[in-house]
């Protein structure tokens, strides 16, 4: 599990540091232009540590429902050396999944005066500057996302109900709670994390016409700020090791 804690903070810290340098050069520099290449290799990795991060949050619901479902045999099926190819996988599934996306960009015409709709650069607001045709990016992009997020969200379910109905087959209610309450942390990162990718996707395909700009861009600044700076706190309340920890951290040393 902490190894998978420690997956899910490097991603979290990718995800920060992909997206806060060009949001501090607008907000306090004031600085409104960025280079196309720049801009693409922005998007690549903002979108190789969010599919990342989904690969972790799957690895975590699966580390779950192995501890619900099987605990006397978790030791033996969870080992170190599967966590580490299980964090290998998921890296080299999202850089080679997101490569091509920044090279594909580079063949494209843009208009000669541009503006993106956020402070940082996403795939699918740098398409709409183009002035080429963008079916082969547009095919690919959503290949991408049905292939990563949206299938790590049905086996992320899949794991749960396979949870909720081991579960459902404890006897005591004490049991019942105890096992539901090792999932809480996990189903509030993976909220955090889902919520407003959802909600953007969903808006930016059906209604963004109908709401105000800024209630958008709301929305793209929770998904890749939020979860990096609620995740550690979700885990410290629920986790007792790591509060224990912390706690030490700042008691004063007895010489």
């Amino acid at each position: 599990m902490y190894l998978f804690l420690s997956m899910l903070s490097v991603a979290d810290l990718g995800l920060a540091v992909s997206t806060l340098p060009s949001m501090a050069a607008v907000f306090l520099l004031g600085q409104r232009k960025v280079g196309a290449a720049t801009c693409f290799v922005q998007l690549f990795f903002i979108h190789t540590c969010s599919v990342i991060e989904s690969a972790v949050l799957l690895a975590m619901a699966f580390d779950r429902c192995v501890a619900i479902r099987a605990p006397l045999h978790y030791a033996t099926i969870l080992t170190t050396k599967r966590i580490g190819a299980i964090g290998l996988a998921s890296v080299t599934r999202s850089v080679a999944l997101h490569l091509p996306l920044p090279v594909l960009l580079g063949r494209l015409q843009f208009q000669p005066v541009n503006a993106l709709s956020h402070s940082y650069c996403v795939h699918p607001d740098v398409l709409r500057l183009a002035s080429s045709s963008t079916v082969v990016n547009s095919g690919l992009g959503l290949f991408v996302m049905l292939s990563t997020l949206g299938v790590d969200v049905v086996l992320i379910l899949l794991s749960y109900v396979m949870i909720l109905k081991t579960v459902l087959n404890i006897a005591s209610n004490a049991g019942r709670l105890k096992a539901l309450n090792t999932c809480i942390s996990h189903i509030c990162a993976v909220l955090l994390f889902y919520t407003p990718l959802v909600s953007l996707s969903m808006i930016h395909r059906f209604g963004k016409k109908k709401l105000p700009a800024q209630v958008y861009m709301l929305l793209s600044y929770l998904h890749f700020l939020v979860p990096p700076m609620l995740n550690p706190i979700v885990y410290t309340v629920k986790t007792k090791e790591i509060r224990v920890c912390i706690l030490k951290m700042f008691q004063p040393r007895k010489f």
